[in-house]
């Protein structure tokens, strides 16, 4: 969020838990929700003499995402011991990354859908793409819940695979970092890397803030914030740290680097300590873990790499023949973007799927709380309603009220819910007999209709729409219309 007078320059760091099986250096499953301390093992406790061994699917997954980002591997990576004393640290380091991560430069695309809604139509940098500067492997750290006189801490979650995703100070605003996250978060749950809940701590955030005066081209001092778990927040920290750092250097005040928190209740800033730098951690290699050669992991994770969602919103609209905003939003979830394409499979027009799907489908779903995975309505029964409506079986206004039937009796078919709510479609004699009893009653449309006045013939075929009881289909009952007058 830049001003006329200041430029802002924001960078992330999000840490994401990896969707394994098992903890990064020991057996013990990784689950949420579990009582706490219950899925330890003398290795995930630092107990003395317990030696962690590496988890292979967490590396392949890291490597992976470097790969989807367009990151480089370096041919050999390695582990380094982190120190610091903390209490959700047993054995007073983290295995982490120092100077050979797994993952080195790349991108993130900000998807225009990913923006805040109310951001949407503004973009100030369409088509941007957020630079990185690494992604590095490491065990998370044990939960610590503050109470108004004392600390409690579940072990459960240390020694999960957690993946750091740093970027450059490519980020201009807080709607750009919303931008960011999202977009991440897409690309880590279609990949299948991780779930990237924040509610579930499985994507949290640490964000760098600087400010400097728009004649000055040297980065301002940055500010840290720890530990953002929500979208909601980062955006509104972000705003508010910036104009608070504006506030200082107007003030005559210099800005000491140090890391804050963002206090939600109170709706601002605050202080925590100054702010470490990479030797006050003291890294130095793991003595108990080899580094690591990368190429064979490397080559088998090209070999099967996940179609991205830009690369699905490009396919959707050549595809299905849909405009780029259907698109992306029937690709901005994996699940929605699959249960289109299910439902349009076999349909006569992708693209009317495409509208009952965004338009009615996500109505419905928002209204009763519920996600498309728990959808009972099959997609293929959108696509095959959508068939009765082209081939003028059901009028728009019969399907609205057979696909509210079929998230009553979702083992229904289209067909047999139409049948029982009597949409036969009449027949071509009596729509023909309607059309002229419409004509003779309404003259003054009728003679508009035959001068050329097309949207006249609206009227009518809403006169035989009565006539029919809702039977005939409109376009059809039209399209007659026309032939008959202006023929």
């Amino acid at each position: 969020m830049s001003t006329p007078d200041y430029i802002a320059s924001i960078g992330l760091e999000v840490h994401v838990q990896l969707k394994t099986d098992s903890k990064m250096f020991c057996g013990c499953p990784v689950r949420f929700g579990e009582p706490p301390n219950t899925l330890t093992c003398p290795t995930c406790l630092g107990l003395p003499g317990a030696l962690p061994v590496l988890n292979g699917g967490a590396i392949e997954r890291t490597i992976l995402t470097g790969a989807l980002l367009g990151c480089s591997t370096p041919e050999v990576v390695k582990w380094d011991r982190k120190n610091y004393f903390y209490p959700d640290m047993p054995k007073n380091y983290q295995i982490s990354q120092y100077d050979l991560p797994l993952c080195l430069d790349g991108g993130v695309p900000l998807y225009e859908l990913a923006y805040p809604k109310d951001a949407q139509k503004d973009i100030v940098n369409p088509g941007k793409t957020v630079r990185l500067t690494r992604i590095h492997l490491e065990e998370d750290v044990a939960k610590s819940t503050h109470h108004s006189s004392y600390t409690t801490i579940d072990f459960n979650r240390a020694g999960t695979p957690l993946m750091e995703i740093v970027s450059e100070p490519d980020i201009d605003s807080p709607e750009e970092a919303v931008a960011y996250l999202n977009s991440l978060r897409q690309i880590l749950v279609y990949s299948g890397v991780s779930d990237a809940d924040m509610e579930k701590g499985q994507m949290r955030c640490d964000v760098n803030i600087s400010v400097r005066p728009a004649s000055q081209d040297e980065l301002g001092t940055k500010i840290e914030l720890k530990n953002l778990n929500s979208v909601s927040s980062v955006r509104r920290s972000i705003q508010y740290e910036i104009g608070r750092q504006i506030e200082e250097i107007e003030a005559g005040n210099k800005i000491v680097q140090a890391t804050w928190r963002w206090n939600d209740e109170v709706g601002q800033t605050e202080i925590m300590r100054t702010k470490e730098d990479a030797h006050d951690y003291r890294y130095f290699p793991d003595p108990d873990l080899l580094p690591v050669r990368t190429s064979e992991m490397v080559a088998s994770v090209q070999e099967d790499l996940p179609e991205l969602p830009h690369e699905k919103v490009e396919r959707f609209e050549k595809d299905y023949e849909i405009t780029h905003y259907d698109a992306s939003v029937l690709a901005a979830e994996q699940a929605l973007a699959d249960y289109y394409e299910k439902a349009a499979a076999d349909a006569s027009s992708p693209k009317k799927v495409a509208n009952w799907v965004i338009n009615n489908l996500l109505a419905v779903l928002n209204e009763k709380s519920i996600s498309i995975e728990e959808c009972e309505v099959a997609p293929e029964k959108v696509g095959a309603l959508v068939n009765l409506v082209e081939s003028g079986q059901v009028s728009n206004n019969q399907a609205k009220d057979v696909f509210a039937e079929l998230f009553e009796s979702p083992d229904k078919s289209p067909a047999a819910i139409a049948k029982e709510k009597g949409f036969e479609p009449a027949d071509s004699s009596e729509v023909e007999a309607f059309i002229d009893e419409a004509i003779a009653a309404n003259p003054g449309p009728a003679g508009e209709v035959a001068e050329g006045n097309d949207k006249a013939a609206n009227f009518l075929t809403g006169q035989v729409m009565k006539l029919s009881r809702g039977k005939a289909n409109p376009k059809q009952v039209t399209e007659m219309i026309l032939k008959k007058l202006q023929s």
